[in-house]
């Protein structure tokens, strides 16, 4: 894990890219907008005209946690892919530019979320989580479906089009 050094600690980068978002300009002012990752799936605009911001090509998937993970979920008005991952495991290495890719490509229709399982082994424990790499579907805040392995690519788009194509929430 690379690192960056912080006063008196050394913070991991994950840790810092989310806690700090994305920049993005706004294209109608040229004003620089902070995007909270989980907030990139709720039509962010800018904070000085109120203008819309595109993110089309810059969403990432939203890292997620123990502390966070169900309340994010129950309160998404989208539809919600998690990937239960390890950074240790080969296949879910592998699976990460593909979630990457689907995270752009359903911009606005499902939000792609990831939980490390080395450090929120909790939220493993809940959904009953055996082994790495696991999807879990989501709609409404309610398990839809559940994938266990790397799916292929044509699979995984036809579950999230699915997904998409019966709405999220409220």
């Amino acid at each position: 894990t690379f690192c960056r050094q912080t006063r008196n600690r050394t913070v991991p980068y994950e840790h810092h890219r989310r806690r700090m978002g994305m920049i993005v300009e706004c294209g109608n002012c040229r004003t620089k907008n902070r995007i909270p990752e989980k907030k990139q799936h709720e039509a962010p605009r800018c904070g000085r005209c109120g203008e819309s911001i595109d993110l089309t090509g810059r969403v990432v998937p939203v890292e997620l946690g123990d502390h966070d993970l169900q309340a994010f979920v129950a309160g998404s008005r989208l539809p919600v892919l998690v990937d239960f991952y390890s950074p240790g495991c080969g296949p879910c290495r592998s699976l990460a530019p593909v979630l990457d890719s689907m995270a752009n490509r359903f911009y606005r229709k499902v939000v792609i979320a990831k939980v490390n399982t080395e450090l929120h082994q909790g939220s493993a424990l809940r959904y009953g989580i055996k082994g790495v790499l696991t999807l879990l579907f989501f709609r409404n805040g309610v398990l839809n479906d559940q994938v266990v392995g790397v799916p292929l690519q044509n699979m995984l788009v036809d579950k999230l089009e699915k997904l998409a194509a019966a709405g999220g929430g409220s």
